[in-house]
């Protein structure tokens, strides 16, 4: 992709050096990407919820859709699957850091959204079939498993059924003194920007999140074949960590300013890009389908992703607004939850 970078696999040294320093740039990267998005949410009406999960989640996920396709492209679709799915367990510890940071209340308490729990439930959705993809025939069309054209139409149609919805609500969130509504809020020198500068800046960032994320999926296939490291804990913890990053920086800085229903929207929106993310890489890699390479580590990460997303959406239903040392009782589930899948994975 970069014609000035040495043919990998790269010496470990370099690796690291540029799975650092890559990363570090999907990082600050994924933070102005947030800022920008922020504004723009405001600016065009769309509220956090929305946009957190359209955009955010999109263009914090840049990387990830790069990792995954490169990886697969190049031979390890093992590595991309596992990027994919590992990064839905790293984003989702996130709302626990977050949660962690909101002093006044449980985090989830705070952001009553029932577009936050469609979302959840549409991710859910889209787990779902990726782990049917792995246990159904192994055919392709094209070079394409047909659950892949199952998960675009998925989304779509849930995005479709959220949005409508939304119109006419038949459950609503009991609002307390804790509970934060989205309103617009000052952005700094943002806002003396007119839309169309923010979009340009969207993009622009969003390119070099794309690039990074480039360097840091051929940094860690270097890594695979210099060391003996596993796909699944190269991909499912480094990757997924890295991939991570831009969302739990955003959702900690999101819940300082008292955007509570955006923190939860943009993990819940990462996540559910991961997701089309393995459509990506289904497409990038030629061999067959992505979901059949899946090995058993990468099926125990993506069923660890699940079980995740059911405890958040169990914390966004339940709204404990006083938990275990600072925590809901979903914060506490999910560290723990991630902190054995990562044990495993090391084992």
């Amino acid at each position: 992709m970069l014609g000035f970078l040495p043919a990998a696999p790269w010496p470990l040294g370099a690796s690291a050096g540029v799975f650092t320093i890559a990363g570090l740039i999907t990082v600050i990267g994924g933070i102005r990407l947030v800022a920008v998005g922020d504004a723009l949410a405001d600016r065009t009406g769309w509220g956090e919820a929305v946009f957190g999960v359209l955009f955010f989640g999109a263009a914090t996920g840049l990387s990830g859709i790069v990792m995954t396709t490169v990886t697969a492209a190049h031979g390890h679709p093992d590595l991309g699957y596992a990027n994919a799915v590992g990064g839905i367990a790293a984003q989702t510890t996130a709302v626990a850091l977050a949660d962690a940071c909101y002093r006044k209340v449980n985090l989830e308490h705070a952001a009553a959204s029932l577009s936050n729990l469609l979302y959840g439930c549409l991710l859910i959705a889209l787990i779902a079939l990726a782990l049917l993809g792995t246990y159904s025939p192994e055919v392709t069309i094209a070079g394409v498993h047909p659950v892949s054209a199952l998960i675009v139409a998925c989304y779509f149609g849930g995005l479709w059924l959220i949005r409508t919805t939304g119109t006419r609500p038949m459950w609503q969130a009991v609002s307390t003194t804790e509970t934060r509504a989205d309103v617009p809020q000052s952005h700094g020198s943002l806002d003396r920007h007119g839309l169309g500068w923010l979009w340009c800046q969207l993009a622009v960032v969003g390119a070099v999140v794309a690039i990074s994320g480039w360097a840091v999926s051929v940094a860690a296939e270097s890594v695979v074949d210099t060391t003996g490291l596993t796909a699944g804990f190269t991909g499912g913890v480094l990757l997924g960590v890295v991939n991570g990053l831009p969302e739990t920086v955003t959702a900690i800085a999101a819940v300082r300013r008292g955007a509570v229903t955006l923190a939860v929207a943009l993990v819940l929106g990462g996540n559910i890009v991961d997701v089309i993310t393995l459509v990506a890489g289904d497409v990038a890699y030629r061999r067959g389908s992505i979901y059949h390479a899946a090995g058993s580590s990468d099926l125990l990460i993506t069923a660890t992703g699940l079980f995740m997303t059911a405890i958040l959406l169990s914390g966004l239903l339940v709204r404990q607004a006083r938990g275990w040392g600072r925590l809901g009782f979903e914060g506490i589930l999910i560290l723990v939850t991630y902190a054995g899948l990562t044990a495993i994975l090391a084992a």
